[in-house]
């Protein structure tokens, strides 16, 4: 059974930064794709960032140069880190790996 946990949410004012962080088991996870969406109040969920299980990454562009999507093969756990944060970018932020999904950790922007 795939295991994804996501922690890092919080609150934090515009400009700032958060580190989210997915651990996750169950599967050989160096050999996965991995993906970040997030689901603001009343909008469906979005892709946000994916890195593939060679490294490559791609970003929504919203929030290109802003995040990086990142893994550590060692510790089977992905990274997002998201700087210069918005308001627009409060949502909840879920994990995903073949078609399993974590349970989601609050992120909110606000002064």
């Amino acid at each position: 059974q795939v295991l994804l946990v996501e922690s890092g949410g919080g609150l934090v004012q515009p400009g700032g930064s958060l580190r989210l962080s997915c651990a996750i088991s169950g599967i050989s996870f160096r050999l996965f794709a991995l993906a970040w969406y997030r689901q603001a109040p009343g909008k469906e969920r979005e892709f946000v960032a994916h890195i593939s299980s060679g490294g490559t990454t791609n970003y929504v562009e919203s929030v290109k140069g802003r995040f990086t999507i990142s893994r550590d093969n060692d510790k089977n756990t992905m990274y997002l880190q998201m700087n210069s944060l918005k308001s627009e970018d409060t949502a909840v932020y879920y994990c995903t790996v073949n078609h399993a999904w974590g349970q989601g950790t609050q992120v909110t922007v606000s002064s």
